[in-house]
């Protein structure tokens, strides 16, 4: 075969392949996508990811099932999550907790370890307490724990984000709590409601139906503004600490999966943060819809893990 040939042959396959490769992201997806929940059923994040599952499947025109895979601070699905082929048929979720695990030394995986696609959801977190400690105001709280250090336990994730929301509330507060690691939110709020632990910073709608039994008392806000859901409880600010626990809330893919699946995701998540249903529902359910695309959700990630790689030391 001469040169010219083999020239000719091996443009024309290149030429064939452009629209085979271009029909392939026009149909995509031809099939079901799997989004892997790190956490564990009942939390903020399952409950926040089943509704973007549920309005991704209106504009994709494909199932979207959840898979929840929780266990060792989030990176059992996460690494799961990574392994799965770059074909946009997996997708995930991560949260800053992510980094503070790779922080201090839980698993190598990182925010860089996949494509991120876009953030969708942030949520109120609050200082609440079993309702048996008889507390009603923080200045209580305080008062009980500053007098006998350690005596009190706190619910965390070891190596996750509570755990860092603790170091720093007690830092900020001159307090010192005995941890007690929980996999999940769920777990954590059973454990507070059955009196087994004494404390824990969660989001609002998560602990809603403990708050309404009785079984829990809230008795700060951990947001920039006062909950609509409890105008009463004060904010953290406003009781003299500079302290704010916010949990954000994001989808990525599987390093190397194609740009042009990335992008049709990219818009699928931006249509859906866009609806006014899916942000009534994530308000519902204590969160609100914030969306970042691609390239602000990742100059959002870059600025946090410099931030979470400077103060994981905390956790030691």
């Amino acid at each position: 075969m001469t040169f010219k040939t083999l020239f000719t042959v091996s443009a024309l396959s290149a030429a064939l392949a452009l629209p085979t490769f271009a029909m392939a992201a026009n149909e995509y997806p031809e099939r079901p996508i799997e989004f892997i929940v790190p956490w564990g059923p009942g939390g903020a994040s399952d409950l926040m990811m089943r509704l973007v599952g549920r309005h991704m499947e209106k504009e994709l025109g494909q199932p979207v099932p959840i898979i929840n895979m929780p266990g060792a601070s989030g990176t059992v699905g996460l690494r799961e999550a990574s392994r799965r082929a770059p074909d946009g048929y997996t997708i995930s979720q991560i949260h800053e907790g992510l980094l503070i695990a790779h922080h201090s030394g839980v698993t190598e995986l990182n925010w860089d370890s996949f494509e991120p696609i876009a953030m969708m959801t942030s949520d109120n977190s609050v200082i609440m307490v079993s309702a048996d400690s008889g507390w009603e105001t923080l200045d209580d709280m305080l008062e009980a724990v500053q007098s006998e250090p350690g005596k009190y336990r706190m619910g965390v994730t070891l190596g996750g984000i509570p755990h860092l929301w603790a170091v720093q509330f007690e830092q900020a507060t001159d307090t010192q709590f005995g941890y007690v690691g929980y996999e999940g939110t769920g777990e954590r709020l059973r454990a507070l409601a059955g009196g087994h632990i004494t404390m824990t910073i969660e989001d609002y709608q998560s602990a809603k139906a403990f708050v309404e039994n009785g079984d829990v008392n809230v008795l700060a806000a951990a947001t920039e503004e006062r909950l609509d859901e409890m105008p009463d409880v004060p904010t953290l600010h406003e009781l003299g600490y500079d302290l704010e626990f916010l949990v954000t809330r994001g989808i990525v893919v599987p390093k190397d999966t194609p740009e042009a699946v990335i992008e049709r995701l990219e818009s699928a998540l931006e249509s859906v943060a866009q609806s006014e249903d899916f942000q009534s529902e994530i308000v519902n359910i204590g969160g609100t819809a914030r969306f970042m695309n691609r390239a602000d959700y990742i100059d959002y990630l870059e600025r946090n893990d410099q931030f979470i790689e400077e103060n994981a030391h905390l956790l030691d």
